[in-house]
Formats: C-alpha cells, structure tokens, sequence
C-alpha cells in the first residue's frame, strides 16, 4: 500500500492511496502557475479549508464532473450544495469523520473565509486546517493561517508524516513563522505552499528549507506537478 501526493500549485494538492483520490484546495484555473487543467482532475473526495477564491477554485466544477463528495466546514458545504454540488458533507473545527478513504479532522485556521459575488461578500464560516489520516500515513494541510501556537498540539496528537505549509506572507505565515510552525508540529517532512502565485506573496522556498534543516527538520520543495509517496 501507498499513498502518492502531488503538488498542483498554490495550496492545491492530490492525495491518491490506491483505492481513492482526494483533492484538498484545488485552484487552477486563473492561477498563472497551474499546468493541470480541472476537467484533468479525477478524484473521488475534494476537500476545502475556505472559501476564499484561491482555495475553493474549481472545486464545485470538479466535484461535479467527477460526481465527487465535497467535505469542507459546514457553511462553505451548503453554500457549495446551493451551487449544485450533489454530495457534500459538512465538518467543523475540531470535527473528525470516518471517510472510506480514512479519517479527516479539520483543526483550526487564523484566517478568513468567504466568497466574492460581485460587490457582494458571502461569508462561508470559519478556516480551517486538516489532518487527513489514511493508509497509516498522516497529513497536515495548514490551509491559509497565521502562526499559533496550537500547532504544537497538532503536532503531539499526531504523528504526522508531511506538513504542507503557507511561507508566502501578506495573507498568511511568512518563511520564519512557517519554519516555526514545523517545529511546533515535529513532521517527518515540511513541505511548503501558498507562495510567488501572485507577486505579493513571493517567497524562495528554498530559503525555508534550508532554515528547517537548520533546525534539524527535514523538509524539501515539491515542484508543480511533481509527486511523492510516503
């Protein structure tokens, strides 16, 4: 048994084991550094930590193309049921569930969360983090967040394997609040996201390896497109 992850660009990752996909954030069209197309995606599961543009996406489209169950927190999953998505399951913070996949539970996010209509704001609830455990693999996908200090519990309740991890600054934790963050939750590998999408979070995350392994954590960068196994 494996599970296979692939970075899509931005915060948008595909997470295979090999009876499921699951797709956490999936932003690609509009995003200028995507090269997967979302009618590409296949995937059983999506999961969303917020509704903000760049992290629900295209999960509505592909949820529906793929006739997928769209997990996120319960106001961003009925505003995506009122879009026509068939299949959604609700969650909130501190919230775990049983998937056939395995088990998600969402942990909290410092953050935002809404979607733009026009000059309208549609607030969908709160941000949030997921712990998705599956196959004996444990993964920690922040979401967009500032650094807190939770993190550390995070990371005693699990033994996380991958920490994907925000470094671009403005919206989000810059390179030394992330690297903080993966001291705080102790993962095998930090991988860092959220970064040089757009000009005003440019970060080298090469930078942010190198002060990890400095503080003795593993890390490495996972270019666009490329995949894993843990």
């Amino acid at each position: 048994m494996s599970i296979k992850a692939t970075y899509l660009s931005h915060s948008g990752f595909l997470i295979e084991s090999d009876d499921h996909s699951v797709l956490i954030d999936p932003f690609l069209s509009g995003n200028p550094l995507a090269k997967t197309k979302p009618e590409a995606v296949k995937c059983d599961f999506i999961i969303l930590t917020h509704g903000h543009g760049d992290h629900l996406g295209d999960g509505i489209d592909i949820a529906k193309n793929n006739d997928a169950t769209l997990i996120a927190p319960y106001e961003l999953a009925m505003y995506c049921q009122w879009q026509g998505v068939k299949k959604v399951h609700p969650m909130h913070i501190g919230g775990s569930f049983e998937f056939p996949f395995g088990k998600v539970k969402l942990t909290l996010a410092l953050h935002g969360s809404a979607v733009l209509e026009g000059n309208t704001i549609i607030y969908t609830g709160n941000p949030c983090g997921v712990v998705l455990t599956l196959q004996g693999k444990s993964i920690y996908h922040a979401g967009d967040t500032g650094l807190f200090y939770d993190m550390k519990l995070i990371g005693e309740m699990n033994r996380l394997d991958v920490a994907f991890l925000p470094i671009g600054g403005n919206f989000t934790m810059d390179i030394t609040d992330a690297v903080k963050a993966a001291e705080f939750l102790k993962p095998a590998l930090a991988v860092p996201m959220h970064y040089n999408t757009f000009d005003v979070i440019k970060a080298d995350p090469q930078q942010f390896v190198e002060k990890c392994r400095a503080n003795g954590i593993n890390a490495r960068v996972l270019d666009i497109g490329e995949a894993m196994e843990l």
